[in-house]
């Protein structure tokens, strides 16, 4: 009976988010912080554009390890035997022909990821790169890890499950590589590292979990330095979870510790703040799509400050090997809405392009440029806009790797 009256409280908020759920008031100046609190800001971004000079600009960053393989999948005939000549490292050609009834996806771009999971134990995915919206496939491993460090060509590595008798594999035509980046992306991958500040977070170590955010004072604003002080700290030490996909709960305390961080010049938890509300990085209990479309990004603030923005976006677009520790990555379909809004569209495609068409930029980030022009295109609201960044984006697409383009297929909107 209790549980069944907190879903109904649940639910009956929910219902309430929805009728509410208009997003941020802006003031005079059309933005969701005072000019009083765009001049604070502002300042501290021109000093933090002094600090960049200083910063840690000869950094090597590595792409993510990738390279390209053949998705093989068994799920008939001698499994046990198909299995044996995985490990034995049997020819690709030979293996296809001793087992025709394998279903074969040739030339794929391959990512591996190494991370800790849900039980906080370490494990490696090798994950196919997917390019028109299908389901992904990955290979998944929690034991033995290191020998999945490097990963040679003409090699294979597979799933196999016992259960349901089936093989999950990969067989590498090349061997898996890390490229450095260019010094063009390091740096802005450097420029967002020093801008966003990787010594520190948004909230704090022991910060609780909770379902509502904290008000601010409707005088908050004329609260003493110190007592701002302290109302910041209490919003960093409670991560709000959204109890719903239209709770704005979570959105809500992000603004109102990024306004606090601003007043109190926190300019390193403010930015953080920010990019949460504009990448929707928020916990909730469910998040339908139907709710997703009220939530704006607000690029404009960004634009409106003396950033380089676009160094910044696309340094936290860029996938890298050896991040820093609180490294902070963009949402890529969120990025793309946001430059959509941006007041320097012809810029922005530009740039994308160029990454696209660049062969010094590693495959991946070469597909993450791709999904960020895709996504910026679907987000255009100006019909004769669309057409003609849809031009320019196939012209682009073409020249991405044959084994690349060639699976890319185009949608009867672009």
């Amino acid at each position: 009976m209790k549980k069944l009256f907190l879903l109904f409280i649940g639910l009956f908020f929910c219902s309430l988010q929805l009728l509410h759920s208009q997003e941020f008031t802006t003031y005079n100046n059309g933005l969701i912080y005072s000019e009083p609190t765009i001049n604070k800001l502002t300042r501290i971004v021109d000093s933090l554009n002094l600090k960049y000079m200083y910063c840690e600009l000869n950094k090597t960053y590595y792409a993510k390890k990738q390279a390209i393989g053949h998705i093989v999948r068994i799920e008939k005939g001698n499994i046990a035997k198909a299995k044996k000549d995985m490990d034995s490292q049997m020819d690709f050609n030979t293996f296809v022909t001793t087992y025709p009834s394998a279903t074969i996806e040739k030339n794929v771009l391959i990512i591996r990821s190494a991370y800790k999971n849900y039980e906080d134990k370490q494990v490696v995915d090798f994950d196919k790169v997917v390019l028109n919206g299908n389901y992904g496939f990955g290979l998944y491993f929690s034991e033995n890890l290191t020998q999945y460090d490097t990963v040679k060509a003409q090699t294979w590595l597979y799933n196999y499950d016992k259960e349901d008798a089936t093989i999950n594999a990969i067989y590498f035509t090349t061997d898996m590589n890390a490229p450095a980046l260019t010094e063009k992306y390091a740096r802005m991958v450097g420029y967002a590292d020093c801008l966003i500040d990787t010594t520190s977070t948004k909230f704090k170590k022991e910060a609780t979990r909770r379902y509502y955010n904290t008000r601010l004072p409707d005088n908050w604003q004329n609260l003493p330095m110190k007592e701002k002080e302290n109302l910041l700290d209490t919003l960093r030490s409670v991560k709000v979870v959204g109890s719903c996909s239209m709770d704005t709960s979570p959105r809500f305390h992000s603004v109102n510790i990024a306004l606090l961080s601003a007043e109190t010049l926190h300019w390193e938890v403010f930015l953080r703040s920010h990019l949460d509300i504009m990448n929707d990085r928020f916990d909730r209990a469910s998040d339908g799509s139907y709710a997703q479309a009220s939530r704006q990004t607000y690029i404009k603030e960004l634009e409106t400050l003396n950033i380089n923005t676009y160094d910044l976006i696309f340094g936290i677009s860029l996938r890298i090997e050896n991040p820093a520790e609180n490294h902070y990555y963009g949402t890529i379909f969120r990025i793309g809405r946001a430059l959509a809004e941006s007041k320097y569209k012809d810029q922005i495609e530009h740039q994308l392009a160029s990454m696209m068409k660049d062969p010094t930029l590693d495959d991946y980030n070469r597909v993450i440029a791709f999904y960020l022009y895709r996504n910026y295109i679907y987000y255009l609201s100006d019909e004769t806009q669309k057409e003609k960044s849809t031009v320019a984006f196939k012209n682009a697409v073409a020249t991405l790797p044959n084994y690349i383009h060639e699976k890319i297929e185009f949608t009867n909107q672009e």
